[in-house]
């Protein structure tokens, strides 16, 4: 399996990037900013885009969504409960940073459990809400969890945007992400790479 990693636009937000060996097929998680240099890791990756993972709908995880999406082909994913955020700029946040984002709907709709095929590689959904109602995480293999604005390094996702909750975002934390083994991997919507272990017993918002 290919995974790599991007840190992209003024907010730092991570763009993941995940392909299968085999048949080179691709799928884009998170393109927050600057599609060009995404595409380009694409290309050098030869892989093939047929999805684009969306773990939420705020605007500095999908300000490049619409160059990328016209550029792959890629089926544009986000699950059910933050659909209204591709469409709607006071949704995704975008109306106030001044640039009234709103791009077409998406193409599929996810929902809690469901599995995304990526070639011979087959991703799992997490219904994670708390930061927006439909927050997903993503397991990418039993050693690879991409957590968007659920959890990050030492810190949590904020929960005082419209949509966010912060019981339910603990509740999320505690019952779908800290389940997995000590040993898996973190990658967040922002900032450094974690693990479960290191979370748990060092994460000051989880005590």
């Amino acid at each position: 399996m290919i995974f790599r990693g991007l840190s992209v636009g003024m907010m730092d937000s991570n763009c993941y990037i995940i392909g299968c060996e085999k048949t080179r097929e691709g799928a884009i998680v998170d393109p927050g900013a600057d599609a060009r240099r995404i595409l380009k890791k694409v290309e050098d990756l030869d892989l093939k885009i047929v999805a684009i993972i969306l773990t939420h709908g705020h605007i500095d995880h999908i300000g490049a969504l619409a160059e990328v999406r016209d550029a792959t082909g890629g089926q544009v994913m986000i699950h059910a409960e933050d659909a209204d955020q591709l469409t709607d700029a006071c949704q995704n946040l975008s109306v106030y940073v001044g640039s009234k984002l709103a791009t077409k709907a998406a193409d599929r709709l996810l929902e809690d459990n469901d599995k995304i095929k990526i070639g011979q590689v087959t991703l799992d959904v997490l219904h994670t809400p708390g930061h927006t109602r439909g927050g997903i995480s993503i397991k990418v293999s039993p050693e690879i969890l991409i957590t968007g604005d659920t959890l990050f390094a030492g810190s949590i996702g904020r929960s005082d945007f419209p949509g966010g909750n912060h019981a339910q975002l603990i509740s999320s934390i505690k019952t779908r992400l800290l389940v997995f083994p000590d040993e898996t991997k973190v990658f967040p919507g922002h900032g450094p790479s974690s693990t479960i272990g290191e979370e748990k017993r060092f994460n000051p918002f989880l005590r």
